[in-house]
């Protein structure tokens, strides 16, 4: 296995600019995440890793050597893509083999490669049977083994779950992780599923519109978003938005949101925004329904999920979503107060977060 390194990387199609000036570091064996909405250019940047594409600037390095200009053969690694892309004429063994008699590696140590990789994944009963008689989850399987039987320097995963169901994404998460653990493999992993950017990442690269909004680990991105778009984007249900200004009153600082009004005094960084106009992100966790609380609304809907529900109220024009207990009794119209957990509360100037 081996560091990725990836430097000031662009590419255009036409006019338009998919990726520009992209930088960041996979350490060797770290597992990385690159997530981010549909059409931000993920998927791009492993092509260009991979070789499939050529960048127009920029440099990628596996380990001490620069690969741009080699080709995708040359550069040691294995790509793992959404739809398989199995060969359906060819048994598992074959499809899992089939890149080491490329390599004319003699047919033992091929043999032993295949079962050592299928042993892993547990599908060496499946070793005889072609692509058509398996299910999703060990379609996915064999297009894994296919990679790992080659141990690349370094394995690129494009949004392998998506085409999975809900039950089988979970497990093939928690597979994944420990797959990982044993192979201590340097891996970039594409998804636009924060979720499993959350869950199985060890460092996660935030994309928007081709540029890295924030690099860290799940817990710094959630806890210490660096901006609005971070913010906004992971945490599922989303980040509640309020905009408003910054007052003072004697010795409180107030955050004014038409009418809604909040003690911000803890927040000694805003005395520099009194007069001005800021976002105030709260995560629905932060939310914790109190009488009398500062914010008070009714309840417009209530989504019962087991170990929580999620509630959805109108304060004034506003709509919020806090994440509560169960035993919360509460119905559609009833009123409702909540004062704010502040480990959850996050404020911002345009788009950049206050500290």
């Amino acid at each position: 296995m081996a560091e990725l390194k990836i430097e000031n990387l662009s590419k255009s199609f036409g006019n338009v600019k998919v990726i520009e000036d992209v930088s960041f570091t996979v350490d060797d064996g770290e597992f990385c995440i690159v997530l981010g909405p549909s059409g931000c250019g993920k998927s791009t940047i492993l092509r260009l890793i991979s070789g499939l594409e050529r960048q127009d600037s920029g440099t990628i390095c596996i380990g001490d050597v620069e690969v741009s200009g080699h080709t995708p053969k040359e550069r040691d690694v294995a790509m793992v893509f959404q739809n398989y892309a199995l060969y359906p004429h060819m048994s598992v063994f074959d499809n899992m083999a089939f890149s080491l008699k490329m390599k004319n590696i003699p047919k033992p140590e091929i043999k032993r490669k295949v079962m050592e990789g299928a042993k892993l994944l547990k599908i060496d009963d499946l070793l005889q049977r072609k692509p058509k008689e398996l299910s999703g989850g060990q379609r996915q399987r064999v297009a894994i083994g296919r990679a790992i039987v080659r141990k690349p320097q370094v394995f690129l995963f494009d949004e392998p779950l998506s085409n999975l169901d809900a039950k089988l994404r979970n497990t093939m998460r928690v597979e994944l992780v420990g797959l990982h653990s044993k192979l201590n493999s340097t891996v970039v992993y594409v998804t636009h599923d924060q979720v499993e950017a959350m869950t199985l990442g060890q460092k996660v690269v935030l994309l928007n519109e081709g540029k890295i909004k924030q690099t860290g680990t799940p817990a710094e991105l959630y806890d210490m978003p660096a901006n609005l778009f971070t913010a906004i984007f992971i945490g599922s249900p989303q980040m509640n938005i309020l905009n408003g200004r910054i007052e003072k009153e004697g010795e409180k600082l107030l955050f004014n949101s038409s009418g809604i009004i909040l003690d911000v005094s803890p927040w000694k960084n805003l005395k520099g925004y009194v007069g001005k106009t800021v976002t105030a992100g709260i995560r629905p966790e932060s939310l914790l329904p109190e009488s009398n609380g500062p914010l008070t609304g009714k309840v417009e809907l209530i989504e019962h999920l087991g170990s929580e529900i999620i509630l959805h109220a109108n304060i004034g024009e506003m709509k919020i979503i806090a994440r509560l207990s169960p035993d919360i009794e509460k119905r559609k119209g009833e009123a409702i107060s909540f004062r704010l957990a502040w480990k959850g509360v996050h404020f911002f100037s345009e788009d950049e977060r206050i500290p």
